[in-house]
């Protein structure tokens, strides 16, 4: 099976909450848990670098999109509130956005 990682910064300890483009999501339903990564079944997409003629069109006005998922985590540290914010996506080995 497919899975996309997401790799937990260290200072990330149980309990915590985790977001998909600022939506909740469930542990066993929408992502597993294992150690230091967050294992999600569907694919997640980071938009990469702007290539130059995206960066061209962009200083006209003229947008272009991609998909651009960002997994968000809520946690506590020391007491206070943290949030580990657009964490890095790794997608399975050999996957391309057109597999």
């Amino acid at each position: 099976m497919e899975r996309w990682r997401v790799k937990l910064p260290p200072s990330v300890r149980p309990p915590f909450d985790v977001y998909v483009n600022g939506v909740p999501q469930r542990e066993g339903v929408d992502f597993t848990w294992r150690e230091d990564v967050l294992l999600f079944d569907r694919p997640l997409a980071k938009e990469g670098r702007l290539g130059f003629w995206r960066w061209f069109l962009g200083a006209w006005g003229i947008g272009t999109y991609r998909r651009n998922d960002q997994v968000d985590v809520r946690y506590e540290r020391d007491g206070r509130p943290q949030v580990a914010h657009a964490l890095d996506i790794e997608p399975p080995p050999g996957w391309t956005s057109s597999s």
